[in-house]
This record gives structure tokens, C-alpha cells and sequence, in this order.
């Protein structure tokens, strides 16, 4: 079974999705490591509560982070990497290195981008009133967002659709998104 090794910042919704998949035997990979920059991600309390190896790797721990994070990628035998809300950006030592995929909240290359995640896609969607939004799981490169496409779904937007509604729906529709994505890179 491959490794997967999971990049957080703070809640970690798509590791759920990846764990419960994981235990209902509809992926089959290990969740083999889990790192949060944050100090008080909750994605490090899921991982320890499921007895996962998990890591806080930052600037106030480490001198060079990036270089920390690719040492326990290394020692734990990783080959995928789900950034599953990661708020930095990785170097190319990692992203070329290793299979790193990203789920974004919005069909990209629409509203993609540096500065692009969680509620300031949402935002810029209802902005401009936009008919259908969605979830793409991609690949990751050295430029945000432009990585190969994996998998798109789409939802259609109500016509009072609000920031909150439109969050809830991408948040749905990412779970799904990520494990058939997933099911499909490992396979």
C-alpha cells in the first residue's frame, strides 16, 4: 500500500475524508504522517487520537522548515502528499520530488491563484455572480493553482446563494471530490 502523508494548517477536513475512507476500505493507502504548521491545528489532535505519526513543523521550531518536512517525508517512505488546507507554499524540492496534490475550492483555473483560498474564493464567486462553482483536486507545481487537474465536480449556485451556503456546499462536494480524485491517482 503507498504512503500518503497529509499538510495541514488548521481543521483538516480533507484528512477526515481521507481517513474515513481509508477505514471503510474505499482507498486503500496509509495515512503515514500528518504535519501542521500551526501550533493549534486540530489536525494534530485527529492524528493522535488516531495514533498517527504527527509533526508541528514551523519557523519557530525549526530553522529551515521546508527542509524538516522533506527529512519526515524521506524517514517515513512517503509518496503522496494531500495538502488538505496547507497555508504555505512548498519548494520544489518537495513538489518535484514526491506525488503532491491539493483540492481547491473553486474550477480552476478560475479563482486559483496566490491569495486565492477557503472563503476569498467564495467571495469573489457570489461577487460575480457566478451560475456554478465547484472543487478541483489537482496536482502541485512551484505556481499556485496551475498544477495538472485531476477532477472537477461542479455545483450549480442558487439564486441567493451567500458566501456561508456556497462554503457549505464546496465543503460537501470536497469530501467526495477528494476520495475518487485520490482513488484514482493511487490506482
Amino acid at each position: 500500500m503507498k504512503n500518503l502523508a497529509i499538510l495541514a494548517s488548521h481543521n483538516g477536513s480533507g484528512f477526515d475524508a481521507i481517513y474515513k475512507a481509508i477505514q471503510e476500505k474505499k482507498l486503500l493507502c496509509n495515512i503515514t504522517l500528518v504535519i501542521s504548521n500551526n501550533t493549534n491545528a486540530k489536525v494534530l489532535k485527529k492524528a493522535e487520537d488516531a495514533s498517527l505519526n504527527n509533526y508541528l513543523v514551523n519557523a519557530k521550531h525549526y530553522e529551515n522548515p521546508d527542509e524538516k518536512i522533506y527529512e519526515l517525508l524521506l524517514q517515513n517512505n512517503i509518496e503522496y502528499i494531500f495538502l488538505s488546507g496547507y497555508m504555505k507554499k512548498l519548494p520544489a524540492k518537495i513538489t518535484q520530488n514526491f506525488q503532491v496534490i491539493n483540492s481547491h475550492p473553486s474550477l480552476l483555473p478560475q479563482y486559483g491563484g496566490e491569495g486565492m483560498y477557503g472563503r476569498y474564493v467564495h467571495e469573489a464567486v457570489i461577487a460575480n455572480k457566478e451560475k456554478v462553482s465547484g472543487v478541483t483536486l489537482h496536482y502541485v507545481d512551484e505556481v499556485y493553482d496551475s498544477g495538472e487537474i485531476i477532477l472537477q465536480k461542479e455545483i450549480q449556485l442558487s439564486k441567493d446563494e451567500t458566501v456561508d451556503s456556497l462554503e457549505k456546499k464546496i465543503k460537501q462536494l470536497e469530501a467526495s471530490t477528494i476520495v475518487e480524485g485520490l482513488q484514482r491517482c493511487l490506482n
